[in-house]
């Protein structure tokens, strides 16, 4: 079976301090560097994310807005 283009998988070992190390080839793909801020979202019920450098800004407005599309 074939990976589909663009889509990647990958484990990461929590540490002591509860620290991850993002692997190589992941923080080459998405252009992650020492000192960058990565935001973690989670979800008790779907798991966690780390969207991509540059997308906070749209995130920000999909969580504060209501079902309805009304911003709280």
């Amino acid at each position: 079976m074939s990976k589909p283009e663009g889509r990647y998988a990958w484990t990461a070992t929590v540490g002591e301090k509860g620290q991850i190390v993002i692997p190589k080839q992941a923080r080459e793909i998405f252009g992650i560097k020492p000192g960058d801020t990565l935001l973690i979202l989670g979800d008790e019920q779907r798991g966690m994310a780390i969207p991509p450098k540059g997308a906070v800004s749209g995130i920000f407005s999909a969580v504060f807005e209501d079902e309805e599309g009304d911003e709280k």
